[in-house]
């Protein structure tokens, strides 16, 4: 069976396990050289482990392939910068760029912390600047490349008590469709996932907040259900090979059997007037209008008894 990847080198970040770990080994099987990035600590970042990135590494080696480890942080520009090292000094290349690497500090915006804030969005959102730039260096100056960026649909729908999460992966959508625009004239693809799986992320999750944001879900009603994480890896790879040459800005819904390309945000109404606009005039014609069918996705509760 032919290897799509063949001769390709790809940099994963939080490969260590999960829809990452699937994803270093199709790629691998494939064809691909993989530097597995993976920090190693825990669903809230903290602590560092190189045991997940190591056994995924002996996983592909075990397989035929050809694998290299590395533990850097995705927050730091230092980080980034070593995992393409790694690839050129380890592999003499660098093709592909994946980042997956995440943590989760939960929390309703009223009681989140100012470290919380940061730390979601330093791994999330200032990861794929941290990792995305020295690749575009790179892909830019060889005229080609892929880069994959994982949003969410807690940021494209949102989702209660993950307001650092939802605006970090709605920032690597905007990520996504911006850079595609930069470097798609040297050839160069930038597309985002957001996937639906049961990881050790999602399992965090406690029962009352499930229920909760299924409650106020507008969201595919697949995202109820729990997909095995492998069931990603396909659609990335597909995305890192030839075919998709001519797939660029894109965001793709992955969850188990299905996939669906997102509709980027398009004007559903519009009222339209002569002269500006007053307070009173859209009061009058808003409600019976574009607003007609606006739901709440959070209503008030009723007063108590």
């Amino acid at each position: 069976m032919a290897k799509h990847l063949e001769g390709q080198v790809a940099v994963i970040t939080g490969a260590g396990g999960g829809i990452g770990r699937g994803i270093a080994l199709e790629l691998a099987s494939q064809g691909a050289r993989v530097v597995v990035n993976d920090l190693g600590g825990a669903v809230d970042g903290s602590g560092a482990s190189r045991q997940a990135a190591d056994l995924v590494v002996e996983e592909i080696q075990a397989d035929g392939g050809k694998a290299a480890p590395n533990y850097d942080s995705v927050a730091t520009m230092e980080g980034g910068e070593r995992m393409v090292q790694t690839a050129l000094d380890r592999f003499g290349r660098l093709d592909i760029m994946i980042h997956l690497a995440g943590i989760l500090r939960d929390r309703m915006l009223f009681n989140m912390t100012e470290q919380e804030w940061d730390s979601v969005i330093a791994v999330h959102l200032k990861g794929m600047f941290a990792t995305g730039k020295p690749a575009a260096i790179i892909f830019r100056q060889q005229r080609s490349g892929r880069i994959i960026g994982f949003s969410s649909t807690s940021g494209l729908h949102g989702n209660p008590g993950q307001v650092n999460y939802g605006a970090a992966k709605e920032g690597i959508a905007g990520f996504v469709k911006t850079v595609a625009r930069d470097l798609g004239r040297y050839g160069v693809t930038v597309n985002g996932i957001a996937p639906s799986a049961d990881t050790r992320m999602t399992q965090t999750v406690s029962d009352q907040a499930r229920e909760l944001r299924a409650r106020a879900s507008s969201g595919p009603t697949l995202e109820r259900q729990k997909f095995d994480p492998n069931d990603v890896a396909p659609f990335a790879a597909y995305l890192c090979t030839d075919h998709a040459k001519d797939i660029n800005g894109q965001m793709f819904y992955v969850a188990g059997s299905t996939v669906s390309l997102f509709n980027n945000p398009y004007a559903a109404k519009t009222i339209q007037k002569f002269g500006r606009w007053t307070l009173e005039d859209i009061g009058q014609l808003l409600p019976s209008t574009i607003g007609k069918d606006v739901i709440n996705p959070a209503p008030p509760l009723p007063p108590k008894a």
